[in-house]
């Protein structure tokens, strides 16, 4: 994808945020909005299907040498090894063929991936960081959701204070403490993204 390439298609809208700070809640409900014309990107993933996951709907499922190879033949738009031998990224077929259907991209993804995003196409891409209040209300939020052990919710927190670092980086932060008050305000910074 070149940049000549991407002139005349649909803006990239990123929601990253620590996990547990609501951005999943509000991509899907911008997903909702119509006259928004979004379309969410699914990432390619070399890790195994969990549970009821379907392969083109939750991620695109990929084995590590497919992962690797495609890294190799430049057919991704950013990725990422998260795990050793677990990567996770989004292919540039996926935001090609969102743009042909007309629509624009929006993306729930790590920091560092929409980071890279918004580095590669700087005038395309609106790049929201979700906020939590603080990493004590993050660490309720995530015992809250009773998935996950003790251990895996502390290696979330730890993980939560250096992406709250980057924030900075992002074009705008959005403090979720009120989750209406959240998703009226990224609605807002969104219609007047895709509408300029």
């Amino acid at each position: 994808m070149t940049n000549q390439e991407t002139t005349k298609t649909g803006k990239l809208i990123v929601f990253s945020a620590p996990s547990g700070s609501g951005k999943t809640t509000i991509v899907r409900h911008l997903l909702t909005l119509k006259e928004l014309n979004l379309e969410f990107s699914i990432s390619a993933t070399s890790r195994e299907r969990r549970g009821t996951e379907v392969n083109g709907k939750d991620y695109y499922y990929l084995s590590l040498q497919e992962f690797k190879n495609k890294i190799k033949n430049d057919e991704f738009l950013e990725w990422e090894e998260v795990y050793r031998d677990n990567f996770y990224g989004t292919l540039k077929t996926e935001v090609q063929r969102i743009w042909a259907m007309g629509k624009n991209v929006i993306f729930d993804i790590d920091v560092s991936g929409g980071l890279r995003i918004k580095r590669k196409f700087p005038e395309q891409t609106l790049a929201i960081f979700i906020k939590p209040p603080s990493i004590d209300e993050l660490k309720i939020r995530l015992k809250n959701r009773k998935t996950e052990t003790d251990d895996k919710i502390n290696m979330r927190v730890a993980k939560a204070s250096a992406e709250l670092a980057t924030a900075p980086l992002f074009d705008v932060i959005v403090v979720n403490d009120d989750l209406e008050k959240a998703l009226k305000e990224t609605q807002k910074l969104v219609s007047d993204f895709v509408n300029s």
